[in-house]
């Protein structure tokens, strides 16, 4: 993306009338979005006063929205943060960066496609592999024998039937 921003969420609703805002977190989970000092709305740096998780979203309280109505200009807006704030564990990946990767198989190091999605589903993540046909393969150790961001490539364990 481009001035190295990453898409984080999207502002769905109000909370209260305070200008608290409601944010639908596109992250493993709502915690991740809580620990940036600024957020980027359209393009645009904006301080973050709070932000606590609640269910499954995050309620965040920025700086110059503070009544109903400043809050609810700020609907379906994207929220961004820069790529650099970014702080990973070992072994996590932006979705961001795993699409576009080349798909192999790791017995046979033939390439099976590209990464052309990664599903958010409830019990784990899904990459969608395009190539000869489309291979939905879950994003679990069992699966995943190497991710390897520099040379653009994910190897995969393919069983039978997948």
């Amino acid at each position: 993306m481009k001035s190295g921003l990453i898409e984080t969420g999207k502002i769905v609703n109000t909370h209260g009338i305070r200008g608290e805002l409601r944010l639908q977190p596109w992250a493993d989970t709502p915690a991740f979005l809580t620990g940036f000092e600024y957020f980027y709305i359209d393009e645009k740096p904006v301080r973050v006063l709070s932000s606590k998780v609640h269910k499954s979203f995050v309620i965040v309280s920025l700086e110059g929205v503070d009544n109903i109505d400043t809050a609810t200009r700020m609907k379906n807006k994207i929220v961004c943060v820069k790529r650099e704030n970014i702080k990973l564990e070992d072994g996590n990946y932006l979705i961001a960066d795993l699409i576009g990767l080349s798909a192999i198989d790791a017995k046979t190091d033939k390439k099976l496609g590209t990464v052309s999605d990664v599903l958010p589903l409830p019990a784990h993540n899904v990459y969608v592999i395009n190539g000869e046909r489309e291979i939905l393969v879950p994003a679990v150790p069992e699966f995943i024998a190497e991710t390897n961001l520099s040379e653009g490539y994910i190897k995969f364990n393919i069983i039978e039937g997948l």
